[in-house]
């Protein structure tokens, strides 16, 4: 007679869904506070500046990408608005793959259009013509 494997218990992997995200979020919490007391309330990218008013619009970004590396001499860290801090993690993914390379190398990627290399002829011809 075949063995008929039972059901998964829902309410048992809810409730282990529920302590990773509640255990997530106090480490998230812990790391956060020490880096806002330890770095000025400006984001490392655009320099925008931070009052309490908009301080949840700054995130802690891990250098190395590892969220469980929290050195408390916050050397792994550094503070990013919402903002540069989606752009970073976009720039990470978008390079993943790329060329054969793994995501977050050190090989960087060069620009080859430049809009403005011949800027200062096109404002001599135009200043020219006027």
């Amino acid at each position: 007679m075949p063995t008929r494997k039972s059901a998964p218990d829902a309410g048992r992997l809810d409730r282990v869904i529920a302590e990773d995200r509640r255990a997530r979020a106090a480490r998230e919490k812990g790391y956060r506070e020490q880096a806002l007391k330890l770095y000025p309330w400006v984001c490392g990218r655009c320099a925008r500046e931070f009052t309490h008013a908009n301080l949840q619009l700054l995130e802690v970004h891990h250098r190395d990408g590892n969220h469980d590396n929290n050195p408390p001499d916050g050397s792994n860290w550094e503070l990013l608005c919402t903002y540069c801090h989606e752009a970073e993690h976009r720039r990470y993914l978008d390079s993943a793959g790329r060329d054969g390379e793994a995501a977050g190398s050190s090989k960087e990627s060069q620009a080859t259009h430049r809009p403005f290399e011949n800027l200062g002829a096109l404002l001599k011809r135009k200043h020219e013509r006027d």
